[in-house]
């Protein structure tokens, strides 16, 4: 169910921030670093990987969700990608 939760995801960025709702506004990293809970990725996976670009992930309804950002400017949003938590909590012992 990466979908629901993704717009599980957005419904949080939109409440802490609802001049987004109404405008077109594009999230910063400045606005998702200050609403969501998240971790600094070394790297993005392949799937978001691009020149210029940084991500950072959360952990939601088993499932790790990567925001891509980029590098330059107001780091602007660039990018999103959900992937299964199968085997976390293997990690987390």
């Amino acid at each position: 169910m990466p979908f629901k939760s993704a717009c599980s995801i957005a419904a949080l960025i939109l409440a802490a921030f609802p001049a987004l709702a109404d405008t077109a506004a594009l999230l910063t990293y400045e606005q998702f670093e200050a609403a969501v809970p998240h971790v600094d990725l070394e790297t993005c996976p392949d799937a978001l990987a691009q020149e210029d670009v940084f991500c950072r992930a959360t952990l939601r309804h088993e499932e790790i969700h990567v925001f891509a950002f980029d590098n330059d400017g107001e780091n602007l949003f660039a990018g999103f990608k959900s992937y299964p938590a199968d085997g976390l909590t293997a990690l987390l012992r």
